[in-house]
């Protein structure tokens, strides 16, 4: 509950109280009031047979060699199209039969949904229908996985253990950080920190890493064991084939592109660990037009005061669907990150997106960012902005776009899938 009363008091910070209730509205009814659906009840026990029948089929299919259970209340469609669908987009092409929990806040599935082959959308709210789904699955002699995120605060560790009891084996994503400012509560949610401790001291479960930060730290307290390194990646084709030159930009984006300046971007969350300094400090240089895409994550915006910078335009987020054609349009993509124990641990997927795209890429001094030759790094804000300089010069430069499209196809979501698909395969 310390938790949840946290979460809210941020949520009033980020969106104002009509938000706030909105949003909260959306939650209560994806999360509780689905379970409580007595008309979901009769449904089910109407029509139990029909719905078994069709979860029969699918487990009937021989297109696949284990079943992974996504449990993490990540949406399908939410704004951010991120890691989750792409690592179980391709987990499904890799003989994988995926069931991905979504809610009714971000989903309309009502029950379960197929997105693609070997790929289904499940509400696992809907208590009757998810039941009837695990029930069945058990029955199936296939390896059996659940798989979560670090950051996940909903589901509780005693929850793990009874997959645990029922022959499923475990396989833990730590993603990022396990910090208060990711999950937007004052302190770390109990059910993020009992997960972690429990990944760490049990060694049957399967350890996921993005970010060589998070690899030392289970390196340092349980070994190799069952452990896989899979950074972010990148869909090569949507950033690199799919860009639409004819598309029909906004007209307050048009017009940044045709102002004149160079046009320096970025497209991702806005929040306290975003160097506002150093915007601040390429805008007062005059050289460059600032474009920032994405979503407000909490208030750290407005507090620096970036909406008074003359050559600095916030223009909200686009689709990931269509993404690709603004950036596309940028001179030079950035990832303008202030260093501390939450950025040293990012993977950042736009990271690889920015290759794809073929565009010179500077970035501050990020350990994951360093690693990749086709990086300018800025160990300060004065380099940095040498570095934007420099990456003008390289924009139509056989060479570096070359390393750009070889550093991005290294880096595919495919790869990052197989990666772990490889790992699990050990103990098959």
């Amino acid at each position: 509950m310390k938790d949840k009363i946290s979460k809210l008091k941020n949520l009033v910070k980020k969106y104002g109280l009509k938000g706030t209730l909105k949003k909260a509205f959306g939650y209560i009814y994806s999360n509780y009031l689905v379970r409580l659906s007595l008309r979901e009840w009769i449904v089910l026990h109407l029509h139990k047979k029909t719905f078994a029948a069709g979860i029969e089929r699918i487990l009937a299919r021989d297109t696949y060699d284990r079943i992974v259970i996504w449990r993490s209340s990540f949406g399908w469609n939410v704004p951010l199209y991120q890691r989750p669908q792409h690592i179980f987009t391709n987990f499904a092409k890799q003989r994988t039969l995926v069931f991905y929990e979504v809610t009714r806040f971000t989903d309309d599935v009502k029950r379960m949904k197929k997105q693609a082959d070997n790929l289904y959308l499940v509400n696992f709210a809907n208590t009757p229908f998810s039941d009837l789904l695990m029930r069945q699955i058990a029955d199936k002699d296939v390896p059996k996985y659940v798989q979560f995120y670090s950051t996940d605060w909903t589901m509780p560790a005693k929850k793990i253990k009874e997959y645990k009891k029922q022959g499923y084996k475990i396989v833990y994503e730590y993603i990022d950080d396990l910090n208060p400012h990711l999950a937007g509560t004052d302190e770390l949610p109990v059910n993020v920190k009992e997960k972690y401790e429990m990944a760490m001291n049990d060694p049957e479960i399967f350890v996921v890493v993005t970010a060589g930060a998070l690899e030392r730290d289970v390196l340092e307290k349980r070994g190799d064991h069952r452990l896989v390194y899979s950074s972010n990646g990148v869909d090569y084709a949507h950033f690199h084939d799919e860009v639409d030159e004819e598309f029909a930009l906004d007209e307050e984006f048009r017009k940044i592109i045709d102002s004149g300046k160079p046009v320096i971007g970025y497209y991702g969350a806005l929040a306290k660990w975003f160097d506002y300094d150093l915007i601040k400090e390429i805008n007062a240089e005059g050289k460059y037009q600032v474009v920032l895409l994405g979503i407000k994550y909490d208030d750290s915006f407005e507090r620096a005061g970036i909406d008074k910078c003359r050559n600095v335009h916030f223009c909200g987020s686009r689709d990931y669907h269509v993404l690709q054609n603004y950036a596309s349009k940028i001179d030079i993509l950035t990832i303008p990150f202030l260093i501390n124990d939450i950025t040293k641990a990012t993977s950042p997927v736009k990271l690889f997106e920015y290759m794809a795209l073929n565009k010179p890429i500077v970035t501050t001094d990020m350990d994951e960012c360093r690693k990749y030759e086709s990086v300018l790094i800025g160990h300060d804000h004065k380099e940095f902005i040498e570095q934007l300089d420099r990456a003008m010069e390289l924009r139509d430069d056989p060479g570096y776009c070359a390393l750009l499209d070889k550093e991005a196809l290294e880096n595919t979501w495919a790869e990052k899938a197989k990666s772990i698909l490889d790992e699990l395969k050990k103990y098959e």
